[in-house]
């Protein structure tokens, strides 16, 4: 899986060596600060380095403005910042993640990897309006609170890319209660049950 994706992406030599690089930087850091959790370290590249590069790939052009919310262990904001660095390096990067100890790792991954990202260490609902044109977010809340974030955060004619697992629908039809929003389900390339909501036009009703 992690091979055929790789080459469908027809990525450089230097994107998959930073791609490797961040995987050496994490395993380093996670015995510390616990970015992920043990039981999916054996499955790295399949459960977090390749489930975040079928986000940057749901569009095709990410725009002037990537904002990654609940970064985290870096995904999938430092994998979407590498594959940006080849693939649009006009667009500007920005993680936000509350902990200030990952926003120590998130910054040193960015570092040793070689690309330029911003990492705001302040909660979500805190940081200034941010007018993203993508914006991501990876295991971090349900879907009604994560429109919440994208009201604040998202451009007018920007889109939001959201991974859920098999219980997406009903997050959807809970949503739909407080929100209006167009929905497109993208199947996840990891796991059949599970999909990648990109979403627009999101607006409280």
């Amino acid at each position: 899986m992690q091979d055929k994706i790789l080459d469908e992406m027809n990525v450089s030599r230097e994107t998959l060596d930073r791609l490797y690089e961040f995987e050496k930087i994490l395993l380093k850091w996670n015995p510390k600060i616990n970015l992920v959790s043990k039981n999916s370290l054996e499955q790295l590249w399949s459960r977090h380095i390749i489930d975040s590069v079928q986000v940057f790939n749901c569009v095709a052009t990410p725009g002037p403005s990537w904002v990654d919310i609940g970064s985290g262990g870096g995904f999938p904001g430092i994998v979407i910042a590498i594959l940006a660095a080849e693939f649009s390096p006009e667009t500007s990067v920005t993680l936000i993640e509350s902990d200030q100890r990952k926003s120590a790792f998130l910054r040193s991954a960015a570092r040793e990897c070689g690309v330029s990202v911003s990492v705001l260490a302040d909660r979500i609902e805190k940081v200034a309006p941010q007018r993203a044109s993508i914006l991501s977010a990876r295991a971090l809340a349900d879907l009604t609170t994560l429109l919440g974030f994208a009201e604040r955060h998202l451009a007018e004619t920007g889109t939001a890319l959201f991974p859920k697992g098999q219980s997406w629908k009903k997050e959807v039809d809970i949503a739909r209660q407080q929100w209006r929003f167009e929905v497109e389900p993208i199947t996840s390339l990891t796991e059949p049950d599970a999909v990648i909501l990109k979403i627009d036009g999101v607006a409280r009703v």
